[in-house]
């Protein structure tokens, strides 16, 4: 028996096979390079931990101790009525969809709380009690300030003046604050969605209240012996997404525009292979951009270069992993280091003298990772520690933020010299042109005096451009990395379907080399490519982090401003996908773009499956109520195909479905439908 033991001890511990687990040749390079010095990367553990089937399916409750109680689907599937319950009698459709709308309600709190904090600092810069951070973007808070209710002119003495600024900045940061825990009323940006749409939440009674709130009451349905009729379930669920992406996320994308202004599109990099062996590399990984932008500065000061040339190195090379990558991206040209999955491998270089981290999708071992290396791992927010002893907390606070940051450019300096393990960076890396929004479209398609969506409608409804896809999101170590991103937008645009993207997908198709004008003469289709070459811009369009998918939301409202297209996001010939998914956030997301009416299909997995009435409630009778609907589709060619399916069936209903010749319009006509659109 002994002998038997030491036998399995002895046997050699399973790793990931790099050519297996990854398309993108630096993370392929770097696993290899994990395994030959012994340290475990979240690959290797895919390999050896396998998912909970039964959990996977949505059917385990652990909601009280009676439990947990799983019901699992059984292999034959379900004859006749399904039996099965938990030891209270909860089904498996009342239990899947309390752990749905728990997703909902974990994402919906990221994002939120993320908007919450961005609008703690800004209010911080109204009351002028921070040197770190001011106004940066006027035209956008006069923009957003009506959408709140926030008068941009007074009348004195009869006439309209333009309000003092500064009044303005305070009364949009106190009521955008309210947002989250007003008494009263809805979210307010509601009514920022067509009219059509609004309309529609208002009559199914889904309309948020606060942002809050929805939140804590998914809490209370979803506790033992509460609502237990899944249909009631993910009609709270509705709120509660729509409260994230109309309200939390929007804010938190509109407020960081005024305070470190509006993306304008930009020339930069992405993938590893934008470290520098010779430079001070400091990486900053997370969500929220407010510490990093301010890392950002310090770390371009002169003052700070001068001081990491004397401690021997070239110069202080930024990089980005995640979300926090894309914010400093679209307004600085921060180039991404990698994705999700990417960002133990950062650590593996050798070359990374501090990782700067705050919330959301960091790995907790990211900590024995940098034990191996010189790295200073740092976390800086008040909800996100790490009870490893190497990690360093430094506490941002945005009344000392100049300090913060300083201190931790120049600790990243000062571990320049301690770098001891040989540095080994991969020479792959893409060119990207980022920082789209839904100002910078317009202005693209239009110019500054006559920028508009007309444009891109006249192109969907020439068959220039088939439709508009929206492919967002995380990886998962479930799947292939990078693999599902990169074949479904590729199959996408080939179909002369536009691509918006934000977050990791973002990042993957930087690496790939899908972000640049150039790219639509070689995988696009003909129409598409036309349009690309026609306007100069890429087929595939960055919009920025997670929160930014807010602009797609208000991108879709544009369009349908622009006349000719529908009168709701329903209408248009539009679909969004989440090809590598893993995290709450993406249920959120998902769930607020099928409640605003987008097919949106996702990759890997639903957590749903186990409930087949109640994954068939959300994947198909749910486009009866908003005009949109789940769908799961893990092979990626086959995901791309559905989406096209459903963009080709919307432009049949819209009449648009065969190819028009392009109309030669006058200035007349032009005048014409700029007053119809300024009217909508």
């Amino acid at each position: 028996m002994t002998e038997e033991k030491k036998a399995k001890t002895d046997k050699p511990k399973k790793v990931a096979d790099p050519d297996m687990v990854s398309i993108d040749p630096a993370t392929q390079e770097m696993l290899a390079r994990a395994q030959e010095l012994g340290v475990e990367t979240v690959f290797d553990r895919a390999v050896v931990m396998k998912a909970c089937n039964i959990g996977a399916q949505g059917t385990c409750c652990k909601n009280c101790a009676m439990g947990p109680c799983r019901l699992p689907l059984p292999k034959s599937g379900i004859e006749g009525e399904d039996t099965r319950k938990g030891l209270c009698g909860a089904t498996a459709n009342t239990i899947a969809a309390r752990n749905f709308i728990r997703m909902i309600a974990g994402g919906a709190a990221a994002h939120s709380d993320h908007g919450r904090c961005v609008a703690e600092v800004f209010l911080s810069a109204a009351r002028k009690e921070s040197d770190a951070y001011k106004i940066k973007d006027v035209d956008k808070l006069l923009k957003i300030a009506p959408h709140l209710g926030v008068e941009t002119m007074v009348e004195v003495d009869g006439k309209k003046l333009d309000r003092d600024l500064d009044e303005i900045a305070l009364e949009v940061a106190e009521t955008a604050l309210n947002e989250w825990g007003k008494p009263v009323g809805e979210v307010l940006y509601m009514k920022r969605a067509p009219e059509a749409l609004y309309e529609k939440w208002k009559k199914n009674g889904v309309l948020p209240r606060n942002i809050d709130r929805e939140i804590v009451e998914i809490m209370h349905r979803t506790h033992m012996g509460v609502d237990q009729d899944f249909r009631n379930l993910i009609k709270q669920g509705t709120r509660a997404a729509l409260a994230d992406g109309w309200g939390g996320s929007m804010l938190a994308t509109d407020l960081q525009d005024v305070l470190f202004g509006t993306p304008y599109p930009l020339q930069s990099e992405a993938n590893l292979g934008v470290m520098k062996e010779d430079h001070v590399n400091i990486i900053v990984h997370g969500h929220e951009p407010v510490l990093s932008e301010i890392i950002v500065s310090v770390a371009q000061s002169q003052e700070m270069v001068d001081y990491a040339k004397s401690k021997g190195a070239k110069g202080i090379q930024l990089g980005g992993i995640c979300c926090t990558a894309n914010e400093i991206l679209q307004r600085h040209g921060v180039p991404p280091v990698g994705t999700f999955l990417q960002q133990e491998l950062a650590i593996i270089t050798g070359a990374c003298d501090a990782m700067v981290v705050d919330i959301q999708c960091i790995f907790q071992n990211l900590a024995n990772v940098a034990k191996c290396f010189h790295t200073k791992l740092i976390t800086t927010h008040p909800i996100a520690k790490m009870e490893q002893d190497n990690v360093i907390h430094i506490e941002f606070d945005e009344h000392h933020a100049l300090e913060d940051a300083q201190r931790i450019v120049k600790m990243a300096i000062d571990n320049f010299e301690n770098r001891a393990t040989e540095v080994m960076i991969p020479k792959h890396k893409g060119v990207q042109i980022a920082g789209f929004g839904v100002e910078s479209i317009e202005y693209h398609l239009g110019g500054t005096f006559r920028g508009s969506y007309f444009t891109l409608n006249d192109n969907i409804i020439n068959g220039r451009i088939r439709g508009v896809a929206g492919v967002v999101g995380c990886n998962n170590a479930r799947t292939k990395h990078n693999e599902a991103h990169i074949k479904i937008v590729k199959e996408l645009i080939k179909n002369d379907v536009i691509v918006l993207t934000t977050g990791c997908n973002g990042i993957a198709c930087a690496m790939e080399g899908l972000l640049t004008p150039e790219t639509a003469q070689v995988f696009c289709g003909p129409g598409l490519a036309e349009v690309c070459e026609t306007v100069g811009i890429p087929p595939v369009l960055h919009l920025g982090s997670c929160v930014d998918n807010s602009r797609i939301l208000l991108a879709a409202t544009e369009v349908i401003k622009a006349g000719g297209l529908g009168n709701d996001i329903c209408d248009l010939p539009a679909a969004g996908s989440a090809p590598e998914w893993m995290s709450e956030k993406a249920i959120s997301i998902g769930h607020y773009f099928v409640s605003s009416g987008v097919y949106t299909v996702f990759g890997v997995t639903l957590p749903t499956s186990g409930a087949p009435v109640f994954h068939d409630y959300i994947c198909k009778d749910l486009e009866k109520i908003y005009g949109g609907m789940w769908d799961i589709e893990p092979d990626p060619v086959k995901h791309a195909q559905k989406m096209i399916a459903h963009i080709d069936k919307k432009r049949k209903e819209l009449g648009i479905d065969r190819a028009r010749e392009r109309v030669l319009m006058d200035m007349a006509d032009r005048r014409e439908m700029e007053a119809a659109y300024q009217k909508a």
